[in-house]
């Protein structure tokens, strides 16, 4: 199985790009697509949600995680191995706080490349060749070299940001909700949110904070967007009260 995590946005014309070369390179594999829009820029919060999310699928499972805006520059091109699963993308922080959390991890550069190699879309010609081939089961020794660990990393710790905003307006978290009592409160830059366990708990229009699926602390409005209400955007602080 590969699974798509980035930033191309889900109606352009990268993905199926991508999905093309995992076609020609492993046409018997599953391709699930996780996640192309990601934090466009923020490698940080990028990071805090690849490492909420990896852990829904299978071990043995290959992300292809790709969020590149140093594309063609000095940034290592990696394939990771964490906990049983495999990442495959650049050294540029987007794999770092998968890497600071797991029990195990390998970490390999990628030092084959392809003989037509774009400037500007390694995704395609250098990231996904790879990744098929994990996933395949052709591990690529001889196009990997292994390294000590990654050149970007990080701490591991919880981000106290918004990391994602989805569609209904709900603002994610980088806090691990088990970190918090239930007694808690949330502060953000407009005003003060208190703990619910879900949205029937609090009435309309009322805003609340509760751990969502994925065990992050998760900022809602009932029946409303906690993005517009609050005016929060990716990237804001979160305080505990």
């Amino acid at each position: 199985m590969i699974v798509l995590f980035t930033d191309f946005g889900g109606d352009g014309l990268y993905v199926g790009q991508v999905k093309a070369v995992l076609a020609r390179a492993a046409p018997a594999l599953t391709v699930i697509d996780l996640l192309h829009h990601a934090p466009r820029f923020d490698i940080t919060a990028s990071a805090h949600l690849l490492a909420a999310l990896y852990r829904q699928f299978a071990p043995g499972s290959v992300f292809f995680a790709v969020m590149d805006p140093g594309v063609g520059g000095a940034r290592d091109a990696v394939a990771m191995m964490a906990d049983g699963y495999y990442f495959v993308g650049p050294d540029n922080g987007l794999l770092a706080v998968v890497a600071a959390r797991a029990e195990t991890m390998r970490v390999w550069r990628i030092a084959w490349r392809p003989e037509k190699l774009s400037n500007s879309f390694h995704g395609r010609d250098l990231f996904a060749p790879i990744a098929a081939w994990i996933a395949a089961g052709r591990f690529p020794a001889d196009k990997l070299e292994q390294i000590d660990s990654l050149t970007v990393q990080a701490s591991g710790e919880d981000l106290a940001r918004i990391i994602y905003i989805d569609h209904y307006g709900n603002c994610l978290t980088g806090l691990r909700a088990a970190s918090f009592p239930d007694a808690s409160s949330l502060r953000v830059p407009s005003e003060t949110v208190c703990r619910a366990r879900t949205f029937s708990e609090v009435g309309p229009g009322v805003a609340f904070w509760y751990e969502n699926s994925l065990g992050l602390v998760e900022i809602a409005v009932n029946r409303g967007s906690a993005a517009q209400c609050l005016g929060l955007h990716i990237g804001d602080e979160v305080l505990v009260a």
